[in-house]
């Protein structure tokens, strides 16, 4: 994979708040993961991309005793879920890529939210989708958030993101963001995220979710 979207510094400590701010409805997307994850075939988690750890905050303390694996390529991100979950024996934490995971070890159900915008679409986010497959039971699901839409679609749902963003964001930091997303992040239209978790070796996703710009998906692993 050519290119990997480190979250250093200031990315890395202001990361929750960022995604409290800017993603409507995120935290009712997290708290439905018990409920999509029952499907698991296993009681094995992979979080990939797992960050600062919200998904498994959502997960760690289920009557559901999952054991999680999160990996992320941050070292700041890594270390802040490290200070979450110290003392959680069943919570497994690698800085490092899905490709730096043993091959041999198989899971039951998969999170990918709100990495594949940052993969360039020349061979790199079909690559990740099958390094997680390749690490997936038969039948496993396996959830994924991203920003989805063709170039019309993606501009008219940030003029709704704009709208329903809190007062206190100055107009100017507002514009940069809205003209990063549009401009710069590597979303792809619906049309193509289903080819290339077909591509990929998983059954044609289901979306479920939808918050402006940030869709979500039901995938299973053939």
């Amino acid at each position: 994979m050519s290119k990997v979207e480190l979250f250093e510094n200031e990315r890395a400590s202001g990361y929750d708040q960022f995604v409290e701010t800017w993603i409507p409805n995120y935290h009712a997307f997290l708290d439905q993961l018990p409920n999509l994850l029952r499907t698991a075939v296993s009681q094995d988690l992979l979080l990939v991309g797992c960050g600062t750890g919200n998904e498994i905050e959502r997960l760690v303390d289920q009557r559901q005793v999952w054991n999680i694996t999160g990996v992320d390529p941050s070292p700041e991100m890594i270390k802040q879920a490290e200070e979450k979950f110290e003392g959680y024996d069943n919570v497994m934490l690698i800085e490092g890529l899905v490709s730096d995971l043993d091959i041999k070890k198989h899971y039951g159900a998969a999170t990918l939210l709100l990495v594949l915008h940052f993969l360039e679409d020349n061979g790199d986010k079909v690559a990740l989708l099958q390094e997680i497959g390749k690490r997936l039971l038969s039948g496993a699901p396996l959830i994924l958030l991203d920003i989805t839409g063709n170039k019309e679609q993606v501009r008219e749902n940030l003029a709704i993101l704009r709208l329903l963003l809190h007062d206190g964001i100055a107009v100017e930091h507002v514009d940069q963001r809205l003209h990063r997303i549009a401009n710069e992040l590597l979303y792809v239209p619906e049309e193509r995220l289903i080819q290339l978790c077909e591509d990929a070796g998983f059954e044609r996703p289901v979306r479920f979710f939808q918050s402006t710009i940030y869709m979500g998906w039901m995938i299973r692993k053939k």
